[in-house]
C-alpha cells in the first residue's frame, strides 16, 4: 500500500470497477511491521534480535517496511562501508551516529539511481534499453538489437544485469525488472530531454532490422517506439509513407486480439503521418487507412467520428465500388444508433447502384410463399458439397450483408412480411452461390422469423447448421447478432433456458467491447427474459438489470 499514492492507475481501475459493479476482492500488502523486520535484519546478519534491533528500527524508519526497498536500503548501507563485517569480531557492524549523521536518502529511486550511475556502460545501455518497452522485454527483442552496432553491449549487460538482481526471467521466458520501481530508476537514466530521441532511435533500428519479416506481437513495440520521433518522420516523406504503412499492420494486427482500443490509436498515428494531398498521391493507402480508422472508431463508440470519416471516403472515392464498405459500414453505425430509417434507405440507395430492385411492400400471402420455396430450395440443395462451394465475388457477398442488415432495419421501420423477404433472399443467393462470412446470420435470421410450428424442427437444424459454420471464417465481430439469433431466439424451444444466458452474457459484452451496443442491448434483454423463465431470484434479476443499464449508458 506505500508504493503507491492516490491517483495511480490501479485507484482508477478499481473505481471503474466498483461503479460497474464488477465484484472485487482488496488484499491489503502492507509492510513488515518493527517486529518482523527485526527479525528479517537478524536473519540476514546471523545476529540476535536484541543486538540489531537499533539499526531495525532505523531502516524501518527509512522504508516503511517494504521488503523491497529495505534490501536496497541494506544494499546501499553496505556498499558505503556503513555496514560492515568485522573479521576480529567475526560479526556484522555498524555505527549508528554514523549512520544518522550521513545523508541517506529514504527515497528507493535515489538509491537505485545512485546504484545504477555505477553500472558498466553495457549495463546501463540495457537497463535504458528495457525500461523504454515496459516492464518486459521478449528475448528475440534482445536478439535484434544486439545485431546492431548502437546496441551491440546489451546482450554483454543482460548477464551482470541478472545477477545484480535488476533483472530476472519470467515463466514466460521474458526479461523483466524485478520491481516497478527499478524500471523507473533505470528510465531516468536516460535524460528528459533525450528520452523523445532514445525512444525514436531504438524504433528505427528495430524497423531497419524487421522491416518486411513477420515479427508478430513485436510490431506494436516497434511503431510505439518509433512513433516518439514524429517531428524527425515528417520531414522525410518516403519515411512518412513507410512508418504510416507500420502503424496500419499494427492496428490491424490489434484489430486481430479484437483490442479496438490499441487499433483506434495505430490507424490515428498513421493517418497524422500521410501528406497533405494523400488522396490524390497515396490513394489506395488513404483509402484503406479511413476505412479502418473508421471501423475501429465505430468499435470504441466513437459513432460521430466514425460517421464523420464515412462521408469523407464517399466524398473522395474513384468509383462506387470503393463506396460500397463505406455505405455498409455507416448503415451499420446508423442502426446501432437507433436511426433505422436512415439505416434502411441506405441500404436502398447501394441496392439500387447495384441494379436491384426492392419492392415497396410485400404481402404476408407472397412472403409466405418465399418462406416455403426457401425452405424447398434449402433440402434440396444442402449438403457436403454445397458446404464446400465458397462465394466468388465482392458482389454477391455485399449483397448478402445489405440483405441481412435490411431485414433486421425493417423489422422496426418496415413491416413484418418486408423482414421475411429480406431474410430469403439472402439465404436463396447463398444456397444458389455458396457459403460466405455473412451466411451463418442470414440463415439465423430466416429460422429466427419463421413461426410454423410444423417447420419448428427443419429451422433448428438448419440454425445449427449455421453456427458450425463458424469455424470455416473469422466471425467475431459477428458474436453479438450470431448469439442473440441463435441462442435468444432459436435455441430455446429445444434446449435447456440454462444453457443460452451464459452465451447471451458473452453476445452482450461483445457487443459493447466491438461497437455493436444495440445488438448488445437485444442480448442483455434475452438474458433477462431467459433468466426470469428459468426462476432465477428476482432480486439477483433486478441486480443484473442495474448492471446493463449502467454499461448500456457508458457505452
Amino acid at each position: 500500500d506505500n508504493e503507491v499514492q492516490i491517483g495511480h492507475a490501479i485507484f482508477d481501475l478499481l473505481q471503474k470497477l466498483e461503479t460497474s459493479n464488477v465484484p472485487t476482492t482488496k488484499l491489503s500488502l502492507t509492510g513488515l511491521d518493527r517486529g518482523d523486520l527485526n527479525k528479517m535484519v537478524s536473519d540476514a546478519l546471523g545476529l540476535y534480535p536484541r543486538i540489531c534491533k537499533s539499526l531495525s528500527d532505523m531502516v524501518f524508519q527509512k522504508t516503511k517496511g517494504n521488503p523491497f526497498f529495505v534490501l536496497e536500503f541494506i544494499q546501499s548501507l553496505q556498499s558505503r562501508d556503513l555496514l560492515q563485517y568485522d573479521s576480529c569480531q567475526k560479526r556484522w557492524v555498524w555505527n549508528e551516529d554514523t549512520i544518522r549523521a550521513e545523508e541517506i536518502t529514504d527515497n528507493v529511486l535515489q538509491l537505485l539511481s545512485s546504484k545504477m550511475n555505477r553500472l558498466s556502460k553495457d549495463m546501463q545501455s540495457l537497463l535504458k534499453v528495457m525500461a523504454c518497452f515496459g516492464t518486459s522485454t521478449n528475448k528475440s527483442v534482445i536478439g535484434y538489437l544486439s545485431e546492431s552496432p548502437e546496441y551491440l553491449g546489451v546482450r554483454n549487460g543482460l548477464e551482470g544485469a541478472i545477477s545484480d538482481g535488476f533483472v530476472e526471467v519470467d515463466t514466460e521466458g521474458k526479461f523483466k525488472f524485478v520491481h516497478d520501481k527499478v524500471r523507473e530508476a533505470a528510465y531516468n537514466l536516460i535524460p528528459d530531454s533525450d528520452k523523445k530521441q532514445f525512444h525514436y532511435h531504438l524504433g528505427k533500428v528495430l524497423y531497419s532490422f524487421c522491416d518486411g519479416k513477420d515479427v508478430g506481437d513485436t510490431i506494436f513495440l516497434i511503431a510505439s517506439q518509433i512513433n516518439h520521433g514524429k517531428e524527425w518522420i515528417l520531414g522525410d516523406k518516403d519515411l512518412s509513407i513507410a512508418i504510416a504503412e507500420l502503424n496500419m499492420k499494427a492496428g490491424e494486427k490489434a484489430l486481430d486480439g479484437c483490442d479496438h482500443k490499441t487499433a483506434y490509436s495505430y490507424f490515428g498515428a498513421a493517418l497524422s503521418l500521410l501528406p497533405n494531398d494523400h488522396w490524390r498521391s497515396h490513394y489506395d493507402l488513404s483509402l484503406r487507412l479511413n476505412f479502418l480508422m473508421a471501423g475501429a472508431a465505430k468499435s470504441c463508440c466513437q459513432y460521430d467520428e466514425a460517421e464523420q470519416i464515412l462521408r469523407g471516403i464517399s466524398g473522395r472515392t474513384r468509383c462506387f465500388e470503393d463506396k460500397l464498405p463505406s455505405y455498409l459500414l455507416l448503415s451499420q453505425i446508423l442502426r446501432t444508433q437507433g436511426n433505422v430509417d436512415d439505416a434502411y434507405n441506405t441500404c436502398s440507395f447501394v441496392l439500387l447502384q447495384l441494379g436491384e430492385t426492392i419492392p415497396d411492400s410485400v404481402t404476408p400471402e407472397a412472403a409466405k410463399t418465399m418462406v416455403e420455396d426457401t425452405l424447398k430450395m434449402y433440402e434440396e440443395i444442402y449438403d457436403d458439397d454445397w458446404l464446400e462451394r465458397k462465394m466468388e465475388g465482392n458482389t454477391l457477398r455485399t449483397l448478402i450483408k445489405i440483405y441481412n442488415v435490411m431485414a433486421f432495419s425493417s423489422y422496426f421501420c418496415k413491416s413484418y412480411s418486408m423482414v421475411v423477404y429480406f431474410t430469403c433472399k439472402a439465404v436463396q443467393l447463398s444456397l444458389r452461390n455458396g457459403i460466405c462470412e455473412h451466411t451463418p446470420l442470414s440463415f439465423l435470421q430466416f429460422t429466427g422469423n419463421e413461426t410454423n410450428d410444423d417447420d419448428a424442427v427443419l429451422c433448428y437444424r438448419i440454425a445449427k447448421n449455421a453456427m458450425s459454420l463458424q469455424e470455416r471464417f473469422d466471425m467475431a465481430t459477428q458474436i453479438p447478432e450470431l448469439y442473440f439469433n441463435f441462442y435468444g431466439r432459436i435455441a430455446w424451444r429445444f434446449e435447456p433456458f440454462q444453457a443460452g444466458i451464459g452465451k447471451l452474457r458473452q453476445g452482450f459484452e461483445a457487443g459493447l467491447s466491438s461497437g455493436h451496443a444495440d445488438m448488445g442491448l437485444h442480448c442483455a434483454i434475452q438474458v433477462i427474459k431467459t433468466t426470469i423463465l428459468s426462476g432465477a431470484n428476482l432480486s439477483s434479476i433486478l441486480k443484473e438489470i442495474d448492471y446493463y443499464l449502467h454499461l448500456l449508458k457508458t457505452y
